[in-house]
């Protein structure tokens, strides 16, 4: 079964997820895809892991401050303005926008995002991937009966030209991944301050 026919059940999902298909228009995401393309990317490196996939940050960034990144490119603004109306916040809350371009064969592994950060919000663009969720289970109580706990226990198809927000458990309580693509994919993470 490929990623665009598997099923899509809200039961399926953490609480605090919120998935709307078809957020933007094709043609949106046309411009947006052509906008990512001129972007320089950088090799993302966390802990001393390097990922395989590339990134842009724009507005704070997890370790660098505000200083130290761009403030968002004009062609977000607009996109940054729907997520906020789908999140309920004003569009100056999201302070912090990243976006990853995952070539064929790149994954993101199992992660919760940096702590200083509230809601998140996502768009995917190009092609689908399946995003798993799994409780969060702190490094102090990993332990052998922590282990069942350690399994993805939902699971979502994150549509091209999709949106999602992870609010409430589905940020706090659960980490998520998503396993390796098979074509060109891009994201669009934006996130709020906490506060």
């Amino acid at each position: 079964m490929s990623l665009s026919q598997a099923p899509l059940f809200e039961a399926d999902v953490p609480d605090g997820f919120r998935y709307q298909a078809d957020f933007i228009s094709s043609d949106e995401e046309t411009v947006l895809a052509a906008e990512i393309g001129r972007i320089e990317f950088s090799i993302f490196e966390m802990r001393g892991v390097v990922a395989r996939r590339r990134v842009a940050f724009f507005g704070t960034s997890y370790d660098r401050g505000p200083a130290a990144t761009p403030p968002l490119p004009d062609f977000l603004l607009h996109l940054r303005d729907k997520l906020a109306a789908l999140a309920g916040v004003e569009a100056r809350a999201f302070a912090m926008a990243l976006i990853n371009e995952y070539r064929p064969g790149t994954p993101i592994g199992w992660h919760r995002d940096a702590p200083q950060y509230d809601i998140v919000a996502g768009i995917s663009l190009l092609s689908p991937c399946r995003m798993k969720f799994r409780p969060y289970v702190r490094p102090g109580e990993r332990t052998a009966t922590a282990a069942p706990r350690r399994v993805a226990t939902h699971a979502v198809v994150l549509e091209r030209r999709s949106a999602y927000l992870l609010t409430g458990a589905a940020r706090n309580a659960y980490e998520h991944h998503i396993p390796e693509v098979t074509t060109l994919r891009y994201s669009i993470t934006l996130r709020t301050v906490r506060p």
